[in-house]
């Protein structure tokens, strides 16, 4: 019980480190940020140690080598995928390839942690069931909090953009800061907001394919949730990718974020499985 008590916290964790060395990594991917990919690094290193530590416990507690049920297959994937993350983070440059890789381990550690064993007690595969439950929301709200900060930002830089053009100076304008500033902190939090999207997805997804039996991908909910996350991988691909900046920008995001509210008041009216927003 205590060894299986041990797993479920290593479950728990390496969730979520794991999901914020992937948000590591997509900054670094957009922004080129060293330090956002030295962080991811540590952070997955920390992943690697943690997944190794289980696979040893598992080993001890069956006295075999953990790899011949399907389950145990999937985690020994994971966790080849996951080492070769880290040896390609450490000593070649190729960030593209280490964040889709790390983007697919996290679909197998997921579908391997919500995949029934047989190994566990009820009792424990119910509770870890719940906490991973939990991360997902968890995950999915903090997206849109940030998606929501950047917002007000983009309705900032609009308020003062039309402001400047109008040619009314004032000192409430000064404390508005820069269009610049204004910009930057709305492309950062959306940043952050879509690969916590995409986890929280992918967690729920497999959740959902687990733990429901009538579940389909034509839910209203799961439907609009991914028009969030393409809306927003747009609004990146825009700034990115086409250098898209000022105004245009700042309107799009306020577009996106009216997607947001429709996913979360509207969408949520006809889910058939997202019960605790009913």
């Amino acid at each position: 019980m205590e060894c299986e008590q041990k797993m479920n916290w290593i479950y728990d964790l390496t969730i979520v480190l794991y999901a914020l060395s992937i948000i590591g990594y997509f900054i670094d991917f957009l922004q080129n940020n060293r330090k956002a990919n030295r962080f991811a690094f540590w952070l997955l290193s920390i992943v690697w140690v943690l997944q190794t530590v289980f696979f040893v416990l598992r080993m001890l507690k069956d006295q075999r080598f953990p790899i011949l049920t399907p389950s145990e297959g999937l985690f020994f994937y994971a966790w080849i995928l996951v080492t070769f993350s880290v040896v390609m983070s450490r000593f070649f440059r190729v960030d593209f390839l280490v964040f889709f890789t790390n983007i697919l381990g996290f679909l197998l550690v997921s579908i391997h942690l919500f995949a029934p064993t047989g190994q566990a007690s009820a009792v424990l595969e119910k509770q870890l069931i719940s906490e991973l439950l939990i991360i997902h929301i968890t995950m999915a709200f903090i997206s849109y909090g940030a998606f929501s900060l950047s917002f007000i930002f983009s309705f900032m830089y609009l308020l003062q953009h039309g402001m400047l053009k109008r040619k009314k100076w004032s000192k409430r304008l000064q404390r508005f800061g820069s269009l610049s500033y204004l910009e930057k902190l709305s492309f950062r939090l959306n940043t952050i907001g879509v690969p916590l999207l995409l986890l929280s997805l992918i967690l729920g997804v497999v959740w959902a394919f687990w733990k429901i039996s009538d579940f389909t991908l034509l839910d209203a909910k799961v439907i609009s949730s991914f028009i969030v996350l393409l809306v927003y991988s747009t609004y990146l691909y825009q700034k990115v990718g086409r250098g898209v900046q000022g105004k245009t920008l700042a309107l799009w995001n306020t577009a996106a974020f009216l997607v947001v509210l429709i996913n979360y008041f509207l969408a949520s009216t006809f889910t058939e499985f997202h019960l605790w927003y009913k």
